[in-house]
């Protein structure tokens, strides 16, 4: 185990899922970090990262389907955008040119089934570096 993994797992036992999301979040530059879980046609928002410190704005309490990010994960094991605007996998979708840069990768529960996402999204244009990626993959095992 990685002493990034033992730090995110310290984080998620002592402080939850805020806690373990607050550790992903700090060393990247995206607004938010967040978890969402599938339940059947929605996407619900299980715990937010803001790094602004804001209330969770509603329309991420539930995201339906058709217009999340997450459709993209679920799709195709994992989805990364830095500018949502510019890229024509998304073209006519409803955030794009909204949420700008979107990286997220795919939770499994216990029977390896999918349980949700977690990812990092912001509304400015973010890029995000090979090794962030790979840990936010690694840390989709601890959630």
């Amino acid at each position: 185990m990685t002493p990034r993994v033992s730090q995110l797992i310290a984080a998620l036992t002592s402080d939850g899922l805020a806690g373990g999301l607050r550790c992903l979040n700090a060393p990247i530059a995206h607004r938010y970090t967040g978890l969402f879980r599938l339940d059947q046609t929605v996407f619900r928002n299980l715990s937010l990262h803001d790094k602004e410190g804001q209330l969770r704005p509603e329309f991420l309490e539930e995201v339906p389907f058709q217009d999340s990010f997450c459709q993209f994960v679920v799709r195709d094991g994992a989805f990364c955008t830095e500018h949502s605007g510019d890229d024509g996998r998304l073209a006519g979708h409803k955030y794009q040119g909204v949420l700008l840069s979107y990286h997220g990768v795919p939770v499994l529960d216990d029977k390896g089934e999918l349980y949700g996402t977690l990812c990092h999204f912001d509304a400015e244009q973010r890029s995000l570096p090979d090794e962030e990626f790979d840990f936010l993959q690694q840390a989709a095992r601890t959630f």
